[in-house]
């Protein structure tokens, strides 16, 4: 499949992306290319088109396919897996918030909590014991946030987004 000069810089723009944020390039590189092509591709589809291996395409659909980002379908007549990504934006934002949310933000409030729990933490000095408090106390107050936003509709959520960006300018002085 030929892409044109738009859908490669969007490919490889997200790759970068990807790469800024802990995401192996050719996992997002592969994410994006089915999110701008819009319909189910087939690996073999995705390694010529990329242009990379045929074993780095499994390898990052497994990635995805682990992350909710990407589903397996079928196409009539055709015994080949065939690869697709939610088209919907908000339902993306909702997904990596939640994959993200259970692999790297949880575990370390249950590690907070228990370093909290713990019968040494009361040895520590009271200034190491406020830090910690501060620190699980913050988390638990953006994971409970995040959870309150992920629950609002796509427009809400929109709306919500829109405000907090007016109060900011407000607060800011730069006006409404």
């Amino acid at each position: 499949m030929e892409l044109s000069n738009t859908a490669q810089r969007f490919v490889l723009h997200w790759g970068e992306m990807g790469s800024a944020w802990g995401v192996n390039r050719t996992v997002a590189q592969i994410h994006a290319l089915l999110y701008f092509h819009g319909r189910p591709l087939h690996a073999e589809d995705i390694a010529e088109t990329l242009s990379v291996a045929r074993s780095n395409v499994s390898t990052s659909l497994k990635e995805l396919t682990s992350w909710n980002l990407v589903r397996v379908t079928h196409i009539l007549g055709d015994r080949r897996d065939y690869f697709e990504t939610s088209v919907d934006v908000w339902e993306l934002l909702r997904t990596i918030v939640k994959e993200r949310k259970q692999r790297e933000f949880d575990p370390t409030v249950r590690m907070l909590a228990e370093l909290v729990n713990d019968e040494g933490f009361k040895h520590e000095t009271p200034d190491a014991q406020d830090r910690v408090r501060d620190c699980l106390r913050l988390m638990q107050t953006l994971g409970a946030w995040s959870e309150e936003m992920m629950r609002l509709s796509p427009s809400t959520l929109e709306k919500v987004l829109k405000l907090g960006a007016s109060v900011q300018r407000f607060v800011r002085g730069d006006g409404a």
